[in-house]
């Protein structure tokens, strides 16, 4: 592990193919709404649905990451946990295909960059509205674009994560009644938590707004910085 550098960030990884930048939310908002008839033609959308496996287990209550109380702060509705909403989503064939189609075109529309070269920070979470974001950026789209489409915020928690390199990394996770999958701007595939490689520190609670731990390393990373 590359402890070192858990001091200065969790450092995301970038996506698998070339991004291409610009004004990607309104798009997406206008183009939404084809998710559900089939509009992409992806060999995973089209798939049929995906074996049921263990979802992860939590193991008591994190520390919020600075980066997401400040983002939180500024949309406090994309924190608050409404109780009412289920905490896990109901995966039809339907669901499924907008889920792995929100990824696909997430991660093929937002240039990866990171918070320092963009903003000139160490740290801060937020929207991509230009084109550009780290790897929290992305999952904070998707989650929005998501919750729009219908599914309960309450089942899609951001999660901070140690990637194959050894460094910090977040992932949107969503729990569903057939296990919890991980959407991912480093791929984009939408894989079961476990089949990721990742080593799983943290993530937001769905009780409270909060965060809950994993189980992972006893020194988790404590801001998001890197692509």
């Amino acid at each position: 592990m590359r402890q070192d550098y858990f001091k200065n960030g969790l450092f995301c990884g970038v996506n698998e193919k070339p991004a291409i930048s610009g004004k990607f939310i309104k798009t997406a908002l206008l183009g939404l709404s084809f998710l559900f008839f089939g509009a992409a033609a992806q060999a995973q959308t089209l798939a049929a649905l995906p074996v049921s496996t263990a979802p992860i287990t939590s193991v008591g209550t994190a520390k919020p990451l600075q980066g997401w109380s400040q983002f939180c702060e500024k949309f406090r509705s994309e924190c608050t946990v409404n109780v009412a909403e289920p905490d896990t989503i109901e995966l039809t064939s339907q669901v499924w295909k907008a889920i792995v189609s929100v990824n696909q075109r997430v991660n093929s529309s937002i240039k990866a960059v990171t918070d320092a070269d963009h903003w000139g920070v160490v740290d801060t979470w937020g929207f991509p509205d230009d084109g550009r974001g780290d790897c929290e950026d992305f999952q904070l789209l998707k989650r929005k674009l998501l919750a729009e489409a219908g599914l309960p915020r309450r089942a899609m928690r951001m999660t901070v994560v140690i990637d194959e390199l050894g460094e910090g990394h977040a992932v949107l996770m969503v729990r569903t009644n057939r296990g919890d999958f991980v959407l991912d701007n480093k791929t984009s595939s939408v894989l079961p938590w476990h089949r990721t490689g990742y080593v799983y520190i943290k993530r937001e609670s769905q009780d409270t707004v909060g965060w809950v731990s994993l189980g992972g390393i006893v020194s988790s990373p404590t801001t998001t910085a890197n692509r």
